[in-house]
């Protein structure tokens, strides 16, 4: 999370330019009035699809506490996919709640006017609870990615965001909690391991229409290239997929699963760790993103990013983004979708109207609007994929 403590200005990111494939991408994300420009109609040639699957809120339990933590996603696809195997792009939500309460919401607004920490403690736990209470419906963070899951399926990826709200509402912290969320990565993908060399296992007959509910058959066998697989993480989840990529982990992926591509946006890192090897990771291209107006992570996740990649020879590539906060990356954390907690984080000043810094910050830039956030996200996002994710470091669709 955000410390004050650490000196950035000689450490702030400059994206490498041994990427060839990222310097659209650099032009994008560096200019708030081309964002929307980032995608272009000649990148949306494929036609996708997109189902759901839910094992259940309590498909397994912490290791650590025993606590449930659910198996759930949304897949999105190009319809036609072909004959040979495209690449696994997996996503990972962070740190938020997990119940879409609204009575909750509106008691602990209510407690933290009054100072009432009692209270606020008690709507928060409805809030972060898990199960969620029966009639209150999950806040579903996964699918806060569709449209980044829809534009990289266009390109030809197989896009799997998951549920990670178990974990969310769970007592494991620090390391512990980035250790958590690499093993539910891995338990996804050895269930996509099984499915793609046989159709069967947990997923078989799992999956519904991400619209209608109802049950949909998809062909994945031999589909799915297991050994081209991409890792995004966003918040606390960048945590996640660094660790789980990381050199000393890497016996833990299932058979079969080669990780190629690790992209850490707006990272929340355990910055007090002790064991800095534990998020080591020399074999694996890693990227890092953070906007410059991000209310909940500082710019010690470059430096913490930095470290973990030190001494290796696969890439590592860092990005500042401007105008940019934290939750306009996820749909469901932002104010136009609607949702409980959903909000604007980046700092503000009324004399300042259209820009935005850090909290306590004093350098403003204009603020990027949800839209152009997130295109300029998703055209770092589909660069970075395809430069290490296919052989030509082009789009993979038609394959």
């Amino acid at each position: 999370m955000r410390r004050s403590d650490v000196p950035v200005p000689s450490r702030l990111p400059v994206l490498s330019a041994s990427v060839a494939a990222l310097v659209l991408a650099q032009v994008l994300v560096g200019s708030p009035a081309s964002a929307g420009a980032a995608v272009g109609p000649e990148r949306r040639a494929a036609e996708v699809a997109a189902v759901t699957y839910d094992l259940g809120d309590r498909a397994y339990r912490l290791p650590s506490t025993g606590e449930p933590v659910e198996m759930a996603g949304v897949v999105h696809y190009p319809k036609d996919l072909g004959s040979a195997p495209r690449p696994l792009v997996v996503l990972l939500h962070g740190w938020h709640e997990t119940c879409a309460d609204r009575a909750a919401e509106a008691a602990r607004s209510a407690a933290e006017q009054a100072e009432d920490w009692d209270a606020y403690a008690a709507a928060s736990e409805k809030l972060f609870g898990w199960p969620c209470a029966p009639g209150t419906p999950v806040l579903p963070n996964e699918r806060g990615y569709d449209y980044l899951g829809e534009e990289l399926a266009r390109r030809g990826f197989i896009v799997l965001s998951v549920r990670a709200n178990g974990i969310n509402a769970s007592s494991v912290w620090g390391d512990g909690n980035a250790s958590a969320r690499a093993d539910l990565i891995n338990r996804h993908l050895a269930l996509w391991q099984k499915l793609n060399a046989s159709g069967r296992g947990g997923l078989e007959g799992a999956f519904r229409d991400a619209v209608t509910n109802k049950p949909r058959r998809v062909d994945f066998r031999h589909r799915v290239d297991l050994n081209r697989v991409g890792t995004l993480g966003h918040s606390r989840g960048g945590a996640g997929v660094t660790w789980q990529a990381a050199d000393r982990h890497r016996a833990q992926w299932p058979a079969g699963v080669t990780v190629r591509a690790v992209l850490a946006l707006a990272p929340a890192y355990n910055v007090m760790t002790e064991d800095m090897s534990a998020y080591g990771i020399t074999r694996t291209p890693l990227a890092v993103v953070r906007g410059t107006c991000d209310g909940q992570v500082g710019e010690e996740a470059f430096a913490f990013a930095a470290d973990a990649a030190a001494g290796g020879t696969a890439g590592f590539h860092r990005r500042a983004m401007r105008g940019a906060n934290h939750n306009y990356f996820n749909t469901q954390w932002s104010p136009s979708g609607g949702q409980v907690a959903a909000r604007d984080d980046a700092g503000h000043d009324a004399a300042r109207p259209g820009e935005c810094t850090e909290p306590g910050g004093t350098v403003y830039d204009t603020q990027l609007s949800e839209t152009a956030q997130r295109r300029a996200g998703t055209a770092y996002a589909a660069a970075f994929f395809e430069r290490y994710l296919t052989p030509s470091g082009r789009s993979p669709r038609g394959r």
